[in-house]
C-alpha cells in the first residue's frame, strides 16, 4: 500500500504538549518505513487557495492565514478549539495537498492509498475550525473529485468523534456515513440526524454509546454499512476518514475496540471498492496513541497488500439494536 506524508507536517505545534503532536506523523512514518509492503511517499505540496475554497470561503482562509502569521508561540484560532502557531497555516495546506496526492495515486494505480497527515480535518466546518482541525481534508478531496470527475463520493468515517464539518458538506454528490461515540464531542451526529436526497446522497449517523462497543460489534456494524453503500449509494469513489481514537487505550477517545479491527475494516472496504470498481483512499483523522495508529495502519496495509477481502465472520447480532434499526430505516427510506 502506498502511504503519502510529508516531513513538513511535523512543524505544526512543535514543542507543545498538545495531544495532536508531530509524533503522529513522524514516529508513525518512521515505523512504516521499516516495512517492505509499504511504499512511503514523503513529499507533497501545499494546496492553493482555489482548492481550499472548494469547501472554505475566502474570508475563513484569510482569517487562518492572518491569525497564524500573527501568532506568537501557541495560541487558539478565534473560531474554535484549535491550537495554532506561526507554521500552522502552511502545514494545514500541506495536509490537504498530501490527501490530494494520495488520491491521485489511488486513482492512477487502481490500488488503495493512505494519507498520513495532520492536522486532522473532519471537525472543520466551512467557516469554522474546531476540534484540532483547520481545513476539512476529506471534504476538500471529495469536492475536488466531484469537480474534476463528476463522481459521487462516499465518505466513511470510523473516528471516535463525529465529523460535524464533513456532515455539513453532504449533498451535491457527497454522501457521509459515520460511526462515533455519542453524545461525546462535538455533540452532533445523533440518531435523529439522517437523510437521503432526491439525487441519491445519504447522511447516515450511527451513534455508539461512549461506554464502548465490542470489536465484533464494531466490525459487523461496518460490514452492514458497506452492504448498504453497495446497494443504495453506489459511489464512484470512497474516502475513509481513518481516525484510530476508537481503539482501546486511546487517551482522547477509546471505544474499547481492539487494534485488529482496522484489518477487518480494510477487508470490508477492499471488497466494497473492488465490487464497485472505484478508488479507495484513507485519510488520517484522530488517534493519539502512537502505537495504536501505527499498528492500525499496518493492519490495513497487510490486508490490501494481500489482496484480501470478503466476509469478516462477525455476527450481525453483535451490532447494538439501536444501530441495526437506523440501518434498517435507511434501507427503506424513499
Amino acid at each position: 500500500m502506498r502511504v503519502v506524508t510529508d516531513i513538513a507536517l511535523g512543524a505544526h505545534l512543535r514543542g507543545s504538549a498538545h495531544p495532536e503532536s508531530p509524533e503522529r506523523v513522524e514516529r508513525v512514518a518512521a515505523a512504516l518505513r521499516a516495512h517492505e509492503g509499504i511504499a512511503l511517499v514523503e513529499e507533497s505540496f501545499e494546496a492553493d487557495d482555489a482548492t481550499l475554497a472548494l469547501v472554505h470561503p475566502r474570508s475563513y482562509i484569510d482569517l487562518v492565514a492572518r491569525e497564524c502569521e500573527a501568532a506568537e508561540g501557541f495560541t487558539d484560532l478565534s473560531t474554535g478549539d484549535v491550537s495554532i502557531d506561526a507554521r500552522s497555516f502552511s502545514v494545514a495546506r500541506r495536509a490537504v495537498g498530501s490527501a490530494l496526492r494520495a488520491y491521485e495515486w489511488a486513482s492512477r494505480e487502481s490500488a488503495p492509498s493512505f494519507a498520513l497527515v495532520r492536522p486532522p480535518g473532519h471537525h472543520a466546518e466551512p467557516a469554522r475550525g474546531m476540534g484540532f482541525c483547520i481545513f476539512n481534508n476529506v471534504g476538500i478531496v471529495a469536492r475536488w473529485i466531484r469537480a474534476n470527475t463528476g463522481a459521487h463520493v462516499a465518505i466513511l468515517d470510523i473516528d471516535y468523534h463525529h465529523g460535524n464539518g464533513t456532515q455539513s458538506l453532504v449533498g451535491e454528490g457527497i454522501s457521509y456515513l459515520s460511526s462515533h461515540a455519542w453524545p461525546a464531542y462535538p455533540g452532533s451526529g445523533g440518531p435523529g440526524e439522517q437523510s437521503r436526497s432526491a439525487s441519491g446522497e445519504v447522511l447516515v449517523n450511527l451513534p455508539i454509546d461512549p461506554r464502548g462497543i465490542s470489536t465484533e460489534g464494531f466490525v459487523a456494524l461496518w460490514e452492514r454499512v458497506a452492504a448498504f453503500v453497495e446497494r443504495r449509494v453506489r459511489p464512484e469513489a470512497i474516502v475513509v476518514s481513518a481516525g484510530f481514537d476508537y481503539v482501546r487505550g486511546d487517551p482522547v477517545g477509546d471505544l474499547g475496540v481492539e487494534r485488529s479491527a482496522a484489518g477487518a475494516l480494510a477487508g470490508i472496504f477492499a471488497e466494497l471498492a473492488g465490487r464497485l470498481a472505484v478508488p479507495l483512499l484513507y485519510v488520517l483523522e484522530g488517534g493519539y496513541d502512537i502505537e495504536n495508529v501505527t499498528e492500525s495502519i499496518l493492519e490495513i496495509a497487510a490486508v490490501h497488500d494481500a489482496g484480501a477481502g470478503g466476509k469478516s465472520g462477525a455476527s450481525a447480532s453483535a451490532v447494538p439494536v439501536v444501530l441495526r434499526r437506523i440501518l434498517e430505516s435507511a434501507e427503506v427510506a424513499p
